[in-house]
């Protein structure tokens, strides 16, 4: 009887209990049919069945479904092919003292150190892995004692065993020995090269996961820096209303010994400077934070960051480039990472099913071995040397096996699903901050005709003022309105500057 096992999904004892029954299912067509084993296959078909085992579900043929469900464009407007993403990030930030930042963090921050460490691992992992295929040789020296009991085989036979005439063997027998020992797996299932490959696989997603560490810091640097350059500017501002506040409030203590108002209006205006002041060391101590956040990312201790906030308000963002969706694969080295890691994981499931493959195992040694170190150099004699040849395979209790594969089974799926995340949170992160560059240069603008307005404004409320045309809370409402929405405008600018920095690390620029 002829079985042809390459439509077989999985071989299974039969319902009945009966070693001789075996279902055997065609995956084909989906149906199974119960056939009786003849004894003199029935040892043949116990071995395939251990090589055999269940196949997994091949999940890393799935990852074309998931590039095929991405979307053409980001929108309707978006039909062009230049890409942001692509640019030096030394060509995309124009500010030189951002540049020496992003520099140095990039050669000092811990977690991109931690992270080349991870690369040194994976990059070990790899030569142990390539190590496994070849023999291992290796140098033996040893000497030991023995007594057997005299009532065992060996006890027995030494009694009438003579090395020489009327000598016989010693009872406390001594052994020494040296020589070379050969340990080999022969890799003909191909397993020691599919887990060879399985640590490429990681170790390439290691260098991406770097290259993804490169993009987020720069991001994380650079949106630090423009955060310090708004505070310094809102810092600014409230020096510049303190100094309205306090005129403000000298005229009002001129007006309350003229008679022209009362102490209420003194005393709102003093409230009014106490509440900047409160602000003042609220920025201050922002600033101090914000300026140590840097610092940290650049791997050094507390220092000055060099800037330059007074262009801060005429910084005009960068246009922005998204290309098309499809061009994310190629660009984010999260993405790239996740797919290595899903061909890792695809390779550690087809190396887990191989365990259940006989492995074929070839020792040897050679050397020189005698119960006395005299006889050592009476060669031949003393000539010891073995070469053994084993072919085993698991038949019995697979169950460390079968979890193994399970467990490499699970964590190849579980890859699939983060493969899929990893692409869905992209496009929908460049999506987001598309929106939000379109939508922020239209609140900037709103916000910057309302601080003009209210700007003009305290000018005009501060004449009534001395002029005694105009109430102490009209002029506190219109500077604190111009205060607000100057906050805000700045606040605006930082937003604008930090989405156009979210994009392009977005789009998987910085790491090139």
């Amino acid at each position: 009887m002829k079985i042809s096992f390459e439509n077989i999904v999985c071989l299974q004892p039969g319902l009945s209990g009966n070693p001789f029954y075996f279902f055997l299912k065609n995956k084909k067509i989906g149906s199974g049919r119960r056939i009786k084993l003849p004894k003199n296959i029935l040892a043949t078909t116990v071995v395939s069945l251990a090589l055999i085992g269940c196949k997994a579900p091949m999940a890393t043929k799935m990852t074309d479904l998931v590039k095929e469900t991405i979307p053409q464009n980001f929108d309707k407007t978006t039909t062009s092919e230049n890409n942001s993403g692509i640019t030096p990030w030394k060509q995309f930030f124009t500010d030189p003292n951002l540049v020496i930042l992003i520099d140095e963090a990039l050669k000092n921050n811990q977690d991109l150190l931690i992270t080349l460490q991870e690369i040194e691992i994976a990059k070990s992992d790899v030569l142990y892995k390539n190590g496994k295929l070849s023999p291992t040789v290796a140098a033996k020296l040893g000497a030991g004692i023995e007594k057997v009991g005299r009532y065992t085989s060996s006890g027995a036979g030494d009694a009438s065993t003579d090395i020489t005439d009327g000598k016989e063997v010693p009872e406390n027998l001594a052994n020494f020995e040296g020589g070379l020992v050969a340990n080999w797996e022969v890799d003909i299932w191909q397993k020691l090269r599919t887990e060879k490959k399985a640590a490429v696989a990681h170790y390439l997603s290691t260098v991406e996961g770097k290259n993804f560490v490169f993009s987020s810091l720069i991001a994380e640097v650079a949106n630090n820096y423009y955060e310090l350059l708004s505070l310094d500017n809102q810092l600014d501002i409230i020096h510049q209303y303190m100094d309205l506040q306090k005129k403000a409030l000298q005229v009002a203590k001129i007006q309350k010994e003229a008679m022209a108002t009362t102490e209420l209006a003194v005393k709102k205006f003093e409230a009014e400077l106490a509440k900047s002041k409160a602000t003042e060391y609220d920025l201050k101590q922002q600033i101090t934070e914000k300026e140590n956040e840097i610092n940290a990312l650049l791997g050094r201790y507390p220092q000055p960051i060099d800037r330059v906030k007074e262009s801060f308000m005429s910084i005009v963002p960068q246009t922005v480039y998204t290309g098309i969706p499809s061009q994310l694969l190629a660009n984010r080295p999260d993405i790239k990472q996740a797919e290595l890691e899903l061909e890792a994981a695809k390779l550690d499931v087809e190396a887990a099913r191989k365990e259940f493959y006989p492995s074929l195992e070839i020792n040897a040694a050679l050397g020189l071995e005698a119960f006395n170190p005299s006889y050592l150099v009476k060669l031949p004699k003393s000539i010891a040397y073995n070469l053994v040849g084993e072919l085993a395979g698991p038949l019995i209790n697979k169950t460390a096996i079968q979890a193994q594969f399970k467990m490499a089974d699970a964590k190849q799926i579980e890859a699939l699903y983060d493969y899929d995340k990893t692409i869905l949170s992209a496009y929908i992160d460049v999506a987001n901050q598309m929106s939000k560059i379109k939508n922020l240069d239209q609140y900037y603008e709103m916000k910057a005709q309302q601080s003009k307005a209210l700007d003009d404004g305290i000018g005009i409320a501060n004449q009534l003022f001395q002029n005694s045309r105009a109430d102490y809370l009209e002029v506190l409402l219109n500077q604190r309105d111009a205060l607000d929405a100057k906050m805000e405008l700045i606040e605006a600018k930082a937003m604008q500057l930090s989405t156009v920095v979210n994009i392009y690390k977005s789009l998987g620029g910085g790491w090139k």
